[in-house]
């Protein structure tokens, strides 16, 4: 085993994630370009389910918030009609009735604790590319810059707005 190449290089011999990984011939060399640019397109996949469940986790927190308003309103105020439930509930109303509305969002566990479990996965599915890139093998740079790219061209439409991306 020859000592790590500190410069970009086409050659074979760099472990790839485990010490029995280690692509020297041609067609190895292949196969893990394949599996990082695979690799690749399932980290973009992830920031695009991340960011659609993000939108799913926001409506559900102003659904929870919402009711809270709603509750607090109620409690404070005779309502009569649909038009003045309406005014009621508009933000700048709610606020100057109820000085203790929430700015910060409310922590919910079925919002926060996948989100975090999500956070967590697209982590480690960059720092294993980042470890791939790292190898300095130009093949496997050139399939995670490929894969990537084409994982945004697949499913980057998802992320619009979102600032999900850990690269």
């Amino acid at each position: 085993m020859g000592a790590m190449k500190m410069y970009l290089h086409f050659t074979g011999g760099n472990n790839l994630f485990f010490d029995s990984w280690l692509p020297s011939s041609p067609g190895a060399i292949a196969g893990a370009c394949i599996a990082l640019a695979a690799l690749s397109i399932f980290e973009r996949w992830v920031s695009a389910m991340r960011a659609i469940m993000e939108a799913h986790w926001q409506r559900r927190m102003f659904t929870v918030m919402s009711e809270k308003a709603k509750t607090n309103i109620c409690h404070d105020v005779e309502i009569d009609s649909a038009d003045q439930f309406k005014k009621a509930t508009d933000t700048s109303l709610i606020s100057l009735r109820n000085p203790s509305t929430r700015i910060i969002p409310p922590f919910i566990p079925g919002n926060d604790i996948p989100r975090g479990v999500m956070c967590a996965f697209q982590a480690f599915l960059a720092y294993a590319l980042m470890l791939a890139v790292m190898s300095f093998q130009a093949a496997f740079v050139i399939s995670i810059i490929l894969g990537l790219g084409v994982g945004e061209a697949m499913f980057g439409r998802f992320c619009a707005g979102h600032a999900h991306h850990t690269h």
